[in-house]
């Protein structure tokens, strides 16, 4: 198969689809991988790396696009992009559809075959290329709020885990999934009060004995995340629903109760964010905003601000799934692979992921109805 590595174009993305390790596994495995020129710049990889691979270096993405029958990507197209999709072409990254309209839309009149990163699902419901992301993005999520509770960025002037004689930062985070444990580590490690709120006992009582009872666990009802988050000096949404839009679980309401120079940070903005008054994504270039005194962190590109450990963590995750497309053919790989399948969110003009449908209000057409 030819598979494409086109160069990021969000801004300040530095990550790239895959690094040389990748491609090297991918040549040697009978396939032909073109780089465009400097995309693994921003991770610290060189086109030279990639030609040591065994990669072909392209100046540009109009290139990459139009030869590939594969594009493995971090972040989805943008408008940019949009023009460049080829009928019949596997887009292979992180898609993010239910909140993003637009794209869909994009995708559906290319009639590309488009499998989210973020949709493929074991039979344990884990998702294993979202995992590497969500890890790093959990335990940013504490360092970024600990750097904006420091005084000249607006926050309280509160160091997380206190001194001596001094009561440490109380950190609220709502989901106990694999961000929210990440993001738990970060804070429970810097000595914060940590409060976790789940919708999953068992998941709560997990956490309570990895921790050592050394966290507080509640049920996630919108009375207990009122009085969390009120209280709370960092406040951060870790929820998640495979695929589909986040549902708003602290409200503009909420918010209002808060301290000034507190903080939110949301690492689900990209699926539309849990907080209310979270009303637009943000750059790692400009990350936050003030709304009624709070300090608001929207960033839907995390991780890559962090992209060299991005990187190499994604292309482990991803590549075993890129060799199964791209040796067995697409619809084979899925046929035999659900939790591939489970990923596939566009085919050839249909929209197969039920999540994006309801969503949208658009009509939705099974996998298995198709192949």
């Amino acid at each position: 198969m030819i598979i494409g590595i086109p160069k990021e174009i969000k801004a300040q993305e530095n990550r790239v689809g895959m690094t040389p390790a990748g491609i090297d596994t991918l040549v040697k495995a009978g396939n032909t991988c073109y780089v465009e020129k400097s995309a693994g710049m921003g991770s610290g990889f060189t086109d030279e790396e990639y030609l040591e691979a065994g990669a072909h270096i392209l100046d540009t993405a109009i290139e990459v696009y139009d030869i590939a029958d594969m594009i493995i990507k971090v972040k989805e197209p943008l408008e940019p992009e949009y023009a460049l999709l080829k009928q019949n072409q596997i887009v292979f990254t992180y898609l993010h559809l239910a909140p993003d309209p637009a794209q869909t839309q994009a995708l559906l009149r290319a009639k590309v075959i488009g499998i989210a990163y973020e949709t493929v699902q074991l039979p344990n419901r884990t998702l294993p290329l979202l995992s590497p992301m969500s890890e790093i993005a959990g335990k940013m999520a504490v360092q970024v709020g600990a750097h904006l509770l420091e005084r000249h960025n607006g926050g309280r002037g509160i160091l997380l885990g206190g001194v001596s004689g001094v009561e440490p930062a109380k950190v609220v985070i709502i989901g106990g999934g694999n961000v929210g444990m990440n993001a738990v580590k970060v804070a429970v490690g810097l000595g914060a009060q940590v409060t976790v709120l789940d919708v999953n006992i068992p998941r709560l009582a997990y956490l309570d004995d990895l921790f050592d009872n050394r966290i507080v666990t509640l049920m996630s009802t919108s009375y207990n995340i009122a009085r969390a988050v009120k209280e709370a000096d960092l406040a951060v949404s870790a929820v998640l629903i495979p695929g589909a839009r986040t549902p708003k679980v602290v409200t503009q309401e909420m918010v209002k109760t808060m301290k000034p120079g507190t903080v939110l940070v949301d690492v689900a903005i990209d699926q539309g964010g849990a907080i209310e008054t979270m009303d637009r994504i943000t750059t790692l270039e400009n990350p936050y905003f003030v709304k009624y005194g709070v300090i608001h962190y929207s960033v839907a590109n995390m991780p890559g601000a962090v992209p060299r450990t991005s990187t190499t963590a994604l292309t482990n995750a991803t590549l075993p799934y890129a060799l199964k497309i791209a040796n067995f053919g697409v619809e084979n790989a899925m046929k035999a692979d659900d939790a591939l399948r489970k990923g596939l969110n566009v085919y050839k003009g249909k929209l197969t992921f039920k999540a994006v449908a309801d969503a949208q209000g658009l009509e939705y057409t099974p996998s298995e109805s198709l192949f």
